[in-house]
């Protein structure tokens, strides 16, 4: 009996999945800047309503290239999309810069609400979102990842709330947009030697293309 093939695993490449992390961000942020250079610095809000309608619109344009291209959506970015979604359309709508800029304070919030909640609970949440990236992590491992990722929010909506009542509104959007980013990916990073301790196998995980999958929503 001829032995069966196993099927062939999606298409995985590493720069694409990184555009399609990261991209939709960098759509914004320049048809934000374009619009304001368009229109002058006296409809900040116009722009960021066009630079929020680009960035609804390069989430599903990578959400359907991901499918087709990589043959799977990642969890984070179905997240992802469906936050930029929601909010997106609530920022066009109020057309508020307070609305704006208090947004991100709910967000990390609500993510920490639930991190926390849920390890009341005795669940790690966030293994629903990162196995793929996090194979191999012990429960403990989980639990403890989830309460430093629940701190890293309670540590983002604290210091939102500081940047919106003491920063110019492109101040505070240029260190949303990059400053977040970063400082998200080396939150991310510097949980790599605890999650090692707890059954993780960094020879195998955390190559170019999982990196949007182990942080939270971008934007």
């Amino acid at each position: 009996m001829a032995q069966q093939e196993p099927s062939p695993k999606p298409a995985h490449n590493g720069n694409l999945s990184l555009a399609l992390d990261f991209g939709p961000l960098l759509v914004f942020f320049l048809t934000y800047k374009g619009a304001g250079w368009f229109w002058g610095a006296g409809n900040p809000i116009t722009a960021m309503s066009l630079g929020t309608a680009a960035f609804m619109a390069a989430i599903i344009i990578a959400v359907i290239i991901s499918k087709v291209k990589l043959g799977r959506v990642s969890p984070m970015l179905w997240l992802s999309a469906m936050l930029i979604l929601f909010f997106g359309g609530l920022t066009i709508y109020f057309q508020d810069q307070s609305f704006i800029q208090i947004k991100p304070t709910i967000i990390y919030s609500f993510f920490a609400l639930m991190l926390f909640g849920g390890l009341l609970r005795g669940k790690a949440l966030l293994k629903y979102l990162l196995q793929a990236a996090y194979d191999g992590l012990t429960e403990e491992g989980w639990r403890k990842l989830s309460r430093n990722w629940g701190i890293f929010f309670v540590a983002m909506a604290i210091a939102n709330e500081v940047m919106r009542h003491s920063m110019s509104f492109d101040a505070w959007l240029a260190i949303k947009v990059w400053g977040v980013t970063i400082v998200s990916l080396v939150f991310a990073l510097a949980n790599i030697p605890m999650l090692m301790r707890h059954g993780l196998a960094l020879g195998n995980k955390l190559d170019s293309e999982d990196i949007g999958e182990t942080t939270p929503p971008q934007g």
